[in-house]
Parts: structure tokens; sequence; C-alpha cells
């Protein structure tokens, strides 16, 4: 086991800068998740920690061990595909098994030496194992053609782990997953890291796989971090407006506003001047636009005299447990989310119009033209 450091790796591609000036360090045994919208780099990364692409410029080491000049056989990494890569005409078994007989060949250094009866027991050993704490140990005669999605994922993560190697990588292995089935490997990957104690760098553009997974995640955009912390800081305290609109789930909500003298706040979408006395204005600037950033359970259905904003039902998406309302107003869209009691007390239709009230001591500020956080409601934590 050992750490990953990147000391400003950047990535072009022609002209295109894939990735930029990326410093990062992966702790030992830690569990870090890199996540983004489609196309930030990401996966990018992770293959240039595999070998899979040259590094344009920047340093990558595993441990004290600079691998830049590696190749991807020999820098001890295992990678799990988001397609499972399994060769069809071997048997589960041999699917596991191949990485290390490859490995055993090499440190007898020639190819054609046969595999002594110890080293044939050893890795059978490891096969039983590994098949075993993934409940595959009856999957090890079939091909891959008689498996399920998942259980091809399974065999897909257990040739990964019976290698034992310093580092795994994985790249959305649960995309091709049904929602159930996601929930339930999403759980036995976490479980398997933790009894591994292997460091494990994820890669996902699901934020639910990235809060529930990571030790920490690190959040990308455009070839940039953006972020990197734990995932309850990542969502309590966002360091910029793109990160608290991709973590979450609906997003948070935005309006754009602006601060009197007096520190109440003011906006086309707002029905009237709103007063806060725990907002710091210092920052900002008197009459300075800014957004104003609240989550979807902060904001509750209220009377229209108590109400901060008004606005059209345009979708009730009714989840058992909760309701989620989308309302339209004057400019912008808003998301709330609402227990089903309130929901089926206020029966909500698609047009209707209605009043709603966001929590003052649970808003966020965003710099309009930067997006940088100005405020949040967990300063003091």
């Amino acid at each position: 086991m050992a750490p990953v450091r990147l000391c400003g790796i950047t990535k072009k591609f022609g002209q295109n800068i894939v990735l930029r000036e990326i410093d990062l360090e992966v702790q030992d045994r830690e569990f870090m998740v890199l996540v983004g919208p489609s196309g930030c780099g990401k996966s990018t990364l992770l293959r240039l920690i595999a070998g899979l692409e040259e590094v344009t410029d920047g340093s990558i080491y595993l441990g004290d061990r600079q691998i830049n000049h590696l190749l991807p056989k020999v820098r001890d990494i295992a990678m799990v595909f988001q397609s499972y890569a399994l060769y069809p005409h071997m048997t589960v078994y041999n699917n596991i098994a191949f990485g290390l007989r490859r490995q055993r060949s090499r440190q007898l250094a020639a190819w054609f030496i046969p595999l002594s009866k110890e080293q044939r027991a050893e890795i059978d050993r490891r096969v039983q194992e590994v098949a075993k704490s993934l409940q595959i140990s009856h999957l090890l005669e079939r091909k891959p053609k008689e498996l399920s999605g998942g259980q091809k994922q399974r065999v897909a993560l257990g040739r990964a782990i019976a290698r034992n190697p310093q580092v795994f990588l994985m790249d959305e292995p649960l995309s091709n997953l049904d929602a159930q089935l996601r929930s339930d490997t999403r759980s036995q990957i976490v479980q398997l890291q933790k009894q591994l104690q292997v460091t494990t760098i994820y890669v996902t553009h699901d934020q639910v796989e990235a809060m529930t997974m990571g030790d920490r995640i690190v959040v990308l955009n455009k070839g940039d971090i953006q972020q990197v912390d734990t995932p309850l800081n990542i969502y309590r305290k966002p360091a910029n407006h793109f990160v608290a609109g991709f973590m979450g789930s609906p997003p948070m909500n935005f309006l754009p506003v602006k601060v009197d003298t007096n520190g109440c706040l003011h906006g086309e979408s707002l029905l009237k001047a709103i007063s806060i006395d725990e907002f710091s204005i210092k920052e900002i600037g008197c009459n300075h636009p800014f957004i104003l950033g609240f989550r979807p359970e902060d904001l509750q259905p209220s009377t229209s005299d108590m109400a901060h904003i008004e606005g059209t039902v345009e979708l009730v998406e009714a989840l058992g447990s909760e309701t989620i309302v989308l309302l339209r107003l004057q400019d912008s869209e808003l998301r709330a989310r609402v227990s089903a009691d309130i929901g089926l007390e206020h029966h909500w239709q698609i047009g209707d119009r209605s009043f709603w009230r966001f929590d003052l001591n649970k808003i966020y500020g965003f710099d309009a033209d930067s997006g940088v956080t100005l405020h949040h409601p967990y300063s003091k934590i």
C-alpha cells in the first residue's frame, strides 16, 4: 500500500488542455473519489496514473517512487474499467487468475518457464479467497456470456483485487448496473476497500456515489480542481458556486440579489427586501450583485404575508417519503424538497401559484463574478 502524489500534472491533446497543473495527494489506504461533469478530466487523470496516457507536464509519485517513466504493467496498480474487459473465452476462474499468472511469469523473467506446483497452489488459493469475498465462488466455471452485468463487474473487481496491488483505480465501475445493484455493489466496494486497506482512487459522475463512498472527494470542472474535502464539508461548505450547484440532489437553488446599505437583500424574484442580521456583507459591498443560495430542503411552503418568493408549480414528484416541487419564478427555476405529509396537505397541481419561505439561517452567498463562496451557514463548525 502507498500514497499517490500528483505534482503539477498537465495534460494536453494537441492544443486542448484537458488537465491544468493538478496538485493532489491521496493518502495511504485512503478511498479518494474524483467527481465532476462529463469532460472535466477525471477519467484522463486516472489513465495518467495508470500509465495509459502520457503526462504532458508534471510528476506522479507512488510512495517515494516517481512512476511517469514506468510502463503500466510495472507500476503495481490495478484498474477496473467501466466496461468489464473480461476475456470471453476464459472461465471466471481463469479471468481472475490471469493477472496472477502474468505476475509470476514476470518474476521468473521468462514467460516460457512453467509455474511450479507451489506457485499454482498459491494462485488457486488467492482466486478462491477473492471469489469467496465477492460471493462468486459458484460462478468460477462459467464464462462471461453466462453472467449478468452485476456478476461480470464483480469478476472484474476480483481480477483487480487478486493482484494485491499498491493502488486500485476504478473508472465508473457501476455505471452499467441497475439502480438496486448499484447500491448493493457500492456498499460492497466500500467494505472490501476497508478490509483490504488498499489506496483507492474512484472516478464517478454520480454525486450519490461520491458522497457515500469517499473518505475525501475531489470536485473537478474543466480540468481544474474546484475543491478537495470530506463529503460532509463538500456539501456544507462548498468552495464556490459550481461545487454548491453540483453536489446535492436536487441541486442547490440560486437567486441573483443585491445588498443595500441597511444589510437587506433585494432581488427581482423576492417579494420584498429581506433583513438578515447574521449575513456578513463586509466582503460583498453595497449594491454589489451576488448569488443567494439555499438547499431544496430549506425551502418550505408559506402564507402570502410571510413568504419570500411566489412561484408557479411546474412539476410535482411524489417519491414516497418526500415530494419534490419544481417552481417557475420570473427569471429562474427553484426546487423544494418537502415531506410526504406536507405534499399531501397542499396537494399542488401543475400551474398552481404558491408561496414559499426559505430558512434564513441556512443561506449561502456567492460572488456573482468569480463564484467564490462569501458566506455559508456553517462558519463556526
